[in-house]
């Protein structure tokens, strides 16, 4: 068996840490968060970065979610003010899988050449009803990533006992999108929608609301392990310089075996990440492997987290200093589609119903 990264994921994963570190060396950190760089996002796009993880239908590359998956590493490695995972990852991505030729030129396109992003809206709290000419939502959805500044939502809206995928224009009447500020000082939306009437051709089809749910899932672990890998470098790296009564503080023991933990901690969210990504792009049975890759991006990053904070002391905490925005990018991915007990649960429902 061949575990090695193709060479398409490689030669993206190179390409995204140059740009963007070259892009963090000439622009001052933001403590508070990722926010959303225009000129970054235009950058990605020109260098190929957004449309290299899509079909070829819509304009892609042609390559997919392990692609986007080591794209997504390199974004969380810097904390990047780029919406790849919501608008590339799970919205353009979702639109391609099921969506037609008018919806990749209206809604992807944009994208692609980096004049437009994507968001989307999973959790519940919106609800759809079929009209006679297309369809009628209602309800409110708050932190909804990447959604203050996005330019359309891909919306998961009850129908009955199943959701259909919706896309809406921001600008469609009824719509009202309220600027949030969340855990990492990123920007995400409360998204109110009061009567929104919205075409037939703007639902996406059956199924395609528990892919984007996997896909998001997926991208959420991606993002964390390129957080919490870069805040074990930052961490050790601190802790060789370091001195306290007259000692290098790695030379505790104390200190060592929470970076220990914390390389064991990163390479679980490696392991479970990669055997989750490459089922699912195979067409695979990957509910159990989803789970398991979120449980840990949750419990192992809470504890990274923890560990970048503590080892580094007041520096820890300093708004100025890079540690903080990794622990804040670590909180914020771990409770993203579900913490470490719902997938716990989701595990345990799964079992209960296998076979003696």
């Amino acid at each position: 068996m061949d575990f090695s990264f193709t060479e398409a994921q490689q030669d993206l994963a190179g390409l995204a840490r140059s740009i963007l570190t070259d892009w963090a060396d000439k622009h001052e950190p933001r403590p508070l968060g990722n926010g959303y760089d225009a000129e970054l996002w235009a950058a990605l796009a020109k260098a190929g970065l957004l449309d290299a993880a899509l079909p070829q239908s819509v304009g892609g590359g042609g390559f997919g979610l392990l692609e986007q998956c080591s794209v997504l590493l390199e974004v969380g490695r810097v904390v990047a003010p780029a919406p790849y995972l919501a608008a590339i990852a799970v919205s353009a991505a979702a639109i391609a899988e099921f969506g037609g030729p008018a919806h990749a030129e209206r809604w992807v396109l944009p994208v692609l050449r980096g004049t437009a992003t994507l968001a989307p809206a999973l959790d519940a709290g919106i609800d759809a009803e079929r009209t006679a000419d297309g369809w009628r939502l209602s309800g409110a959805q708050t932190a909804v990533p990447a959604g203050s500044f996005a330019d359309a939502f891909v919306i998961a809206a009850a129908v009955g006992d199943h959701d259909e995928l919706i896309v809406v224009d921001r600008n469609t009447t009824g719509l009202t999108v309220t600027p949030q500020q969340v855990t990492d000082g990123g920007d995400a939306a409360l998204l109110e929608l009061d009567d929104v009437t919205v075409g037939a051709d703007a639902a996406l089809g059956a199924g395609a609301a528990d892919w984007a749910r996997r896909r998001a899932t997926i991208a959420w672990c991606a993002l964390q392990l390129g957080v919490v890998e870069r805040a074990l470098e930052i961490t050790a790296e601190y802790a060789r310089t370091r001195k306290q009564f007259d000692k290098v503080i790695g030379s505790f023991q104390a200190v060592r075996q929470r970076l220990a933990d914390g390389y064991l901690d990163v390479e679980a969210v490696r392991l479970t990440l990669w055997q989750a990504a490459w089922r699912e792009s195979e067409g695979l049975p990957a509910d159990a492997e989803i789970a398991t890759a979120k449980f840990w991006a949750a419990e192992a990053g809470h504890r990274v987290a923890h560990t970048t904070v503590h080892v580094h002391g007041g520096v820890g905490i300093d708004l100025d200093a890079p540690a903080h925005r990794y622990f804040v990018a670590a909180k914020r991915a771990e409770f993203s589609m579900g913490g470490s007990t719902r997938q716990l649960r989701r595990l345990g429902a799964a079992l209960a119903h296998e076979p003696a």
